[in-house]
């Protein structure tokens, strides 16, 4: 198979390089193009993914370019991992909205928002180039918010666009061995959106159980130790998770807890996206030095990455550090071979990866992605692109029926719901009145007159979004 992707020189393409070198099944990825418009970024990936595959014989082979239509030609897959604006971006999304005394992270709140705005409409012209240029080809979308971005992308592509998110993958994992379960064979009632999801159950075999299948996650609220001794149960307490009865997706932290978060992220000596910034430009100057062992840096840079991720949430909870556990690779790079071998017709492989979440019943994989809702959940329309587990076969996925959302849940969803298609008519029309509406209707934004002025303040960032006008 022949992979493209594109943000080729972003900084977690290794992990999907790795994902590929480890892939040795009949069907396996031999070609990967790497498309990026930044050639500098390009050839620094390009010599880490080279030192990945020394003494590899049968590793897929590279090659990068900056030209668009000529990186999609032949390709059987399209990784879409971009990022309009790049870190420099996000910093700004974030420091504009905490101006306003709102959260600004980068798929949640106002700076999602802004995210959105920027990405949408280059996430369009991809769509439509891919449609002309490979229209047999499935599009995998890593970009962010990817909820958002792939129902963008899907008016163009159809079911040819499929979003993935490896957070719930992590989450059902971290539960699974809390429980004691096998995490590659347990079922897991997952139901939202994109960073708006919970887990509802946690489904084992047991013959002597109705449908031979038993939920073992009630008994994770019944125990104070279980439930305080991993991520989820750190970040959001005991006393939380047993008053709603299921586990949220770590980022629903946001809004649990948003005036704390606020708090934290405004004392902080830098947000998030200034900390990457930083850093990453210190490891492609690093990279720019001939010398410079490409592997051990990248390495290097990956393990601090983590290691920080989400650090602001977990000091307001009091969580600590992360555990060794959920610093291990296994997220995104493969769920995303764990679908392309299942669309490909090596269902049976793709659930030998393990780390995938990927659950192997009979034919088929199963995967927790962003599709069509279709009748899944009755509170959205067909159209509206939710995340729950799916069956993937090579007809692509199909979503599997899940619990019906609670009344909070549902309002929440509904909310968030609104506000991307006020993102999605904002970059159609070039609406300004539009995006103000999708500021003003987000949970995490409290006021109409706030959402003028973080419209006027993302303007005055980022020049690109001087497309909304009207």
């Amino acid at each position: 198979m022949r992979l493209t992707v594109l943000g080729g020189g972003g900084f977690r393409v290794p992990l999907v390089y790795g994902a590929l070198l480890r892939d040795h099944a009949a069907g396996r990825v031999t070609r990967i193009t790497l498309h990026d418009v930044d050639r500098a970024r390009l050839t620094a990936v390009a010599r880490v993914l080279a030192d990945q595959a020394a003494g590899v014989p049968d590793a897929p082979e590279v090659r990068s370019t900056t030209d668009l239509d000529d990186a999609l030609r032949g390709a059987d897959f399209v990784f879409s991992a971009i990022r309009v604006g790049g870190l420099a971006g996000r910093a700004a999304d974030e420091r504009v909205a905490l101006d306003q005394g709102v959260l600004g992270q980068e798929t949640v709140g106002a700076g999602g928002i802004a995210y959105g705005l920027r990405t949408v409409p280059v996430a369009v012209d991809i769509a439509r180039r891919v449609a002309r240029i490979a229209p047999d080809a499935w599009v995998i979308n890593f970009t962010n918010p990817a909820g958002l971005v792939t129902e963008a992308m899907a008016a163009h592509l159809g079911g040819r666009v499929i979003g993935i998110c490896d957070s719930p993958v992590g989450l059902g994992r971290r539960v699974a061995r809390t429980l004691g379960a096998d995490p590659d064979r347990a079922r897991l009632d997952y139901v939202g959106l994109n960073h708006l999801g919970w887990l509802r159950g946690l489904y084992v075999t047991d013959e002597r159980a109705p449908g031979g299948e038993r939920d073992v996650l009630p008994a994770l609220f019944d125990d104070e130790g279980l439930l305080t001794s991993f991520e989820e149960g750190k970040l959001f307490g005991a006393e939380w998770l047993r008053t709603i009865r299921s586990v949220p997706n770590e980022y629903l932290h946001y809004y649990y807890f948003n005036r704390e978060t606020v708090a934290a992220y405004r004392q902080a000596g830098q947000t998030r996206g200034a900390f990457l910034h930083e850093q990453q430009a210190r490891f492609y100057d690093e990279m720019a030095r001939p010398a410079t062992p490409a592997w051990q840096a990248w390495d290097r840079t990956r393990a601090e990455r983590e290691a920080t991720y989400m650090a602001e949430n977990r000091e307001t909870a009091g969580a600590g550090e992360r555990a060794p556990d959920d610093l291990e690779s296994g997220g995104y790079e493969q769920v995303a071979l764990a679908l392309m071998r299942a669309i490909a017709g090596g269902s049976a492989a793709a659930g030998e990866e393990g780390g995938a979440g990927a659950t192997r019943r009979g034919e088929g994989t199963t995967l927790i992605l962003n599709v069509p809702n279709g009748s899944t959940l009755d509170v959205l329309d067909p159209e509206a692109v939710i995340e729950v587990p799916c069956r993937v076969d090579g007809n692509g996925p199909r979503p599997l029926p899940v619990s019906r959302l609670t009344g909070h849940e549902a309002g929440l969803v509904t909310a968030v719901k609104a506000v991307e298609r006020c993102v999605l008519e904002a970059a159609e029309s070039g609406s300004a009145r539009a995006a103000v509406q999708a500021f003003a209707l987000h949970p995490l934004v409290d006021s109409v007159n706030v959402a003028r002025r973080l419209l006027d303040g993302y303007r005055e960032a980022h020049p690109g979004l001087g497309y909304l006008r009207r």
